[in-house]
């Protein structure tokens, strides 16, 4: 087992960690995790008006398993009288980031057993300085989940040379990645059909420990989803169909073929690429089944025209134990490495994690202000933005009244399908004036995009809206996304 100071120093860096990241990464990380928990423990306790499904649960194309560990962290917390907004926002990130530090932690473990405790530390070390796994490692993403899950499952991964080898326990971790994100099936297959080939007892494998846990994982995310949708149904299977045999995700945006090779793994490896190269180059044979694992991983996603950083983020654990690799060979050259390594990323894991984007979050206290308002009733909310900008009711934990532009993609397979936001952005002065054709309709606060300004001008003089606040959000705005956010409040006077 790797030393107890190791974790004290692994806890408190992700602690560390999770407190210097302050940025929103995509929409995911609130609006499949957080947002789906709070509505989970409000829908428990009765209260309605306190939450939010995307069209994704209206679809099931999502599994109620991952936000349960969130519901049930709100359920101690409300039961404890301590469900206040910023627990309800800081307590699943910080739990994140302990089983971040504790995957660190058995990476360690994994590669002191396969090597020695001098590469383990480097490896160690490695992981510690990706910009990227800082980035990612403590925000309530399932991709995130389905990484920590991955190192868990390498640990007991029955490798050549490895003693802590133990078939049940990395089928089940497996199990639970799959079940929690089902595309890490992908990742998985060229292990579990390696171990497949060179297990002696076949028959057992599959009798005593594939089947077993199969049945008991997909049998209890069965019943999980059973409780919360009302009916019987199998997400993963409905996430796989959409994803993957109707390629529905290109409504979110495609990229060409070869992004992954040559933008996805140079970007979240960022300076650990001619390591990680140099790894693969010197590392034994039997590790070859890792580099494989990458490989394979993408060149699957490669094939899928909708394409994200974070898709990718499970294979960051097998490159970080190649740079290790790398790192401890380099002999005279070690020290001046790690000191290249450590400053190189330092200052993408800072900015990334402290100044990129982080105006979609810090707007929210402004919204949470409306909950200690006397008038929090007649307070109502839109947030003129591309979809999903903010977070929700997670970030706000009052029933105030709320609106967001809605951008579901078309399921129903019309030519001429345009979703709200895109509505929205076509003509934005024209929807507005046709939205809210009587002042009774008017929202009391608007939260939008500085490059919306100008061209509602003419509706927010005259509606009698007045600017309340500027949010400073990032320094490359793009398209429909701002520098900045404006808050705007409807002038008392007009708001009777």
């Amino acid at each position: 087992a790797a030393p107890a100071p190791l974790l004290a120093l692994a806890v408190a860096l992700r602690a560390l960690n999770c407190v210097l990241v302050r940025t929103s990464f995509v929409p995911d990380e609130y609006w499949q995790s957080l947002e789906v928990a709070h509505r989970m423990l409000f829908v428990i306790l009765n209260i309605h008006n306190y939450g939010y499904l995307t069209w994704e649960w209206a679809n099931s194309l999502r599994g109620y398993s991952y936000p349960l560990i969130f519901a049930s962290i709100y359920k101690v917390l409300q039961l404890l009288g301590k469900d206040d907004v910023q627990l309800l926002i800081w307590v699943p990130r910080l739990a994140q980031a302990a089983l971040a530090a504790f995957a660190d932690v058995k990476l360690y473990s994994l590669v002191q057993h396969l090597e020695n405790a001098e590469t383990a530390k480097c490896v160690f070390f490695c992981q510690l300085c990706s910009w990227f796994t800082w980035y990612s490692c403590t925000r309530t993403l399932t991709n995130t989940m389905e990484t920590i899950l991955t190192i868990f499952a390498l640990s007991y991964y029955p490798i050549k040379g490895s003693k802590m080898g133990n078939s049940c326990k990395y089928l089940a971790l497996v199990a639970l990645a799959i079940v929690i994100r089902p595309t890490a099936v992908i990742l998985w297959m060229p292990l579990v059909f390696s171990h497949f080939l060179q297990e002696q007892r076949k028959a057992d494998l599959i009798l005593q420990n594939c089947i077993p846990v199969g049945l008991v994982t997909v049998g209890t995310s069965l019943i999980i989803d059973r409780v919360f949708f009302g009916e019987w149904v199998l997400v993963q299977l409905n996430f796989l169909k959409f994803n993957v045999l109707r390629n529905l995700g290109t409504f979110y945006g495609s990229h060409p073929w070869h992004w992954y090779f040559t933008q996805g793994l140079p970007v979240i490896l960022g300076a650990h690429l001619p390591f990680f190269i140099h790894g693969c180059v010197l590392a034994p044979k039997r590790y070859r089944i890792f580099l494989v694992a990458v490989i394979w991983t993408v060149v699957v996603y490669s094939t899928l025209s909708h394409k994200e950083f974070r898709f990718i983020y499970p294979v960051l654990p097998f490159c970080m134990f190649f740079c290790g690799y790398s790192l401890k060979h380099l002999k005279a050259w070690k020290k001046s490495a790690a000191s290249f390594l450590l400053l190189s990323n330092l200052l993408p894991a800072l900015y990334t994690g402290l100044i990129h984007q982080r105006g979609t979050l810090d707007v929210m206290s402004h919204i949470q202000q409306l909950c200690h308002n006397s008038n929090q009733s007649q307070a109502f909310v839109f947030i003129m933005m591309p979809c999903h900008s903010t977070p929700f009711y997670s970030h706000v934990h009052c029933p105030l009244k709320m609106r967001f532009l809605q951008c579901p993609p078309d399921l129903t397979g019309s030519e001429n399908y345009i979703d709200e936001a895109d509505v929205f952005y076509s003509n934005p002065l024209g929807w507005l004036n046709e939205e809210f054709y009587n002042d009774t309709l008017l929202p009391s606060h608007l939260i939008l995009f500085n490059v919306l300004e100008q061209e509602i001008s003419p509706f927010l003089a005259l509606r009698g809206y007045e600017k309340t606040a500027t949010v400073f959000h990032t320094h490359v705005p793009q398209g429909r996304v701002g520098s900045h956010i404006s808050v705007y409040r409807r002038k008392a006077e007009t708001n009777h």
